[in-house]
């Protein structure tokens, strides 16, 4: 997300955007409000949102996150021209397709055709250009006879599919994804995420999910907004590093306060690609990096130290795929742990979670408390798995309390860096070391 003023590199451009509702407490209060001419005011106003303002280059992919009732579907609704803004301006520059809420742009009494026909229209294609995407759009919702029944029958997922195919087919400039995606099953989901990331490359993308993982999959800016007013802008990764913090503030209310672990905040960390392979394995190079993470922490306890370990060989600082290694954290306590937890994952350079654990398992099955002034060492032992070339994060966390209740007291987002190189894992996320590839023919 940038500000621009050529608006030939615009996609879309949100100027000081207002919405209000008025909130009515009893239905009577909306005739009297009709019948008094303006002279009362039977109602409370709503600010769903209040001075939004921000632009989206061509070619861009945007999150949006926030809390639900923060103004999310508004904003996206008002976007596409759906909804009404009360002062402001939107404008777009091209067509708009949009995945909104179930229930939104299909008419439940029609056939799933005659939706495909209805909204393919509204998105400015002529009969003859449906006809000949119909097949494909079908296809895509892969929903067999049911494109012959009213959509009044349909399932959430089936909703979900039907809609998704036809915004797939329509060429759309400017693609505005909600939350409905999380109803459908993984399989269309991903050919939904094949989909997005093939449009990404030429078209521009509004993402809305509560799911970060994705959002920093897809995207490379992030917009939060928090009842109503666009919290923060800018890197999806600051950006929901920044709404997880504030989500467990919230939830935590004035029972803890969870503060900067440092006061300013570090340049983020360059990450690189190696691409020399040598031979099938991955090897590892462990870099602390404790003093110059970020994070917050309550003032209960903190973490002190972290370390990698080959159990083979404790002098090497160089790692293999499959070596069986030692993760080994310390912390300290400055006030009573009735159920202290300590924690780490890794992630990759998007800042999608590969692997983690915690002792939630050890410490459900014996009771171990930590006194205010102890020290806690805790040792991950397992095999590391094959990783592809590049550097990955590993973030830290120590807690109180169980799986369902528990408070983070120290959590580190950047506490150490694995450096991969000499890897020969070409695809996906993680590398399995293959015994013997087979071909015959007869």
């Amino acid at each position: 997300m940038s500000c621009s003023s050529n608006n030939e590199e615009l996609a879309i451009k949100v100027n000081a955007l207002c919405k209000s509702f008025a909130i009515f407490e009893k239905p009577s209060h909306r005739l009297f409000q009709m019948l008094s001419g303006g002279k009362k005011k039977l109602y409370r106003d709503f600010h769903a949102l209040n001075n939004v303002s921000f632009e989206v280059k061509k070619g861009e992919t945007v999150g949006i996150i926030g809390r639900n009732g923060s103004g999310k579907s508004t904003l996206l609704q008002i976007i596409c021209g759906t909804l009404n803004a009360t002062s402001g301006e939107v404008t777009t520059y091209g067509k708009v397709a949009a995945l909104l809420e179930l229930g939104a742009g299909f008419n439940p009494e029609f056939t799933g055709r005659d939706n495909v026909y209805m909204a393919a229209s509204i998105y400015g294609l002529s009969k003859e250009e449906i006809d000949s995407r119909f097949d494909n759009i079908t296809k895509f919702a892969d929903i067999g006879e049911h494109i012959e029944q009213p959509v009044k029958s349909y399932s959430s997922g089936m909703y979900v599919r039907l809609a998704f195919a036809v915004i797939a087919h329509v060429d759309a400039d400017i693609l505005i994804i909600d939350e409905a995606l999380a109803v459908g099953d993984a399989v269309f989901t991903q050919k939904c995420m094949r989909f997005i990331r093939k449009f990404k490359e030429n078209g521009t993308l509004l993402f809305v999910s509560h799911d970060m993982s994705s959002v920093l999959n897809l995207c490379k800016t992030a917009i939060w907004l928090d009842k109503g007013n666009v919290q923060l802008y800018g890197e999806a990764k600051e950006i929901g590093e920044a709404y997880l913090k504030y989500t467990l503030q919230e939830t935590y209310g004035d029972e803890v306060v969870l503060d900067n672990s440092k006061d300013v905040r570090p340049e983020p960390i360059k990450l690189v690609k190696n691409t020399e392979f040598i031979d099938y394995s991955s090897e590892y190079k462990f870099i602390d990096n404790l003093n110059e993470s970020n994070g917050w922490k309550t003032g209960s306890g903190e973490i002190t130290s972290v370390n990698i370990f080959n159990k083979n060989d404790s002098g090497t600082n160089v790692f293999k795929g499959w070596d069986d290694v030692v993760i080994q954290i310390s912390a300290k306590a400055f006030k009573d742990f009735e159920q202290p937890i300590i924690g780490f994952i890794i992630r990759d350079r998007l800042g999608q979670d590969l692997f983690g654990e915690n002792t939630l398992s050890f410490t459900d099955m014996s009771q171990l408390e930590l006194k205010a002034g102890q020290e806690l060492t805790t040792e991950f032992s397992f095999k590391l798995p094959m990783l592809p070339n590049g550097q990955y994060i590993g973030m830290l966390s120590l807690a109180n309390g169980t799986l369902h209740d528990n408070i983070q007291h120290h959590w580190m987002h950047d506490a150490f860096i694995l450096n991969v190189s000499s890897s020969k894992v070409r695809w996906g996320l993680v590398g399995v070391p293959f015994d013997k590839i087979n071909m015959s023919v007869k």
